[in-house]
């Protein structure tokens, strides 16, 4: 095909092609420290600097974790998947009738504020 019928010679006017201007930002992460480093604070805080590890085991503060679906942005806990082994503390306003079942057959405490209808 001659060059004069291809695609990029209607496109010329526009901006960048047949420039051969590849990656002008660079490929990847690249001047995530010099060049990107705006976007990298405020996309994704907390990618600079040191963190310190925190031992999970030490810093258990109950007997059951709780979980509060409210506030995740749910309201109604579903009776779909499994449940941990270990017993969990629930929090929401409604649980599906399947939801009952399945924590109550595996002695995990639920508390609901559930309307009376």
């Amino acid at each position: 095909m001659p060059s004069r019928l291809r695609k990029t010679r209607k496109l010329q006017g526009h901006v960048i092609h047949r420039k051969h201007q590849k990656h002008p930002g660079g490929h990847g992460n690249a001047g995530g420290t010099h060049h990107h480093r705006i976007s990298f604070n405020k996309y994704h805080p907390g990618y600079f600097g040191k963190q310190t590890w925190a031992n999970a085991a030490e810093n258990k503060t109950g007997a059951a974790p709780i979980t509060d679906v409210a506030l995740l942005g749910y309201y109604k806990v579903l009776g779909k998947g499994k449940l941990p082994k270990q017993p969990v503390i629930m929090k929401a306003k409604f649980f599906s009738r399947r939801a009952e079942e399945k924590i109550k057959g595996v002695c995990v405490l639920v508390l609901c504020s559930r309307k009376a209808k």
